[in-house]
């Protein structure tokens, strides 16, 4: 249909998957090699640097999550024909 994602935006609780030594156990959903798929697939995964800071997630430079504020969410949004948001 046409639709591209242009990013992930990770906010509140949501911050907690940039967190670089989370082990899933072998039973569950392996999240972070759902995201490193995503991110291969050329869609840049960010989380709120505020959101973070308030949950005590650091910022990672070797991660494939990069931190952006709200407002960047919010231009990111307002070039946006629609956009998801999960809870």
């Amino acid at each position: 249909m046409g639709h591209t994602i242009e990013c992930v935006f990770l906010y509140q609780d949501g911050v907690y998957h940039a967190l670089p030594d989370v082990v899933y156990p072998s039973d569950e959903i392996q999240l972070k090699e759902q995201w490193q798929h995503l991110e291969k697939l050329g869609v840049p995964i960010k989380y709120c640097i505020t959101a973070a800071e308030k949950r005590g997630v650091k910022d990672n430079q070797s991660s494939i999550f990069a931190v952006a504020g709200l407002a960047e969410f919010a231009m990111i949004s307002a070039a946006s024909d629609r956009w998801i948001q999960f809870k």
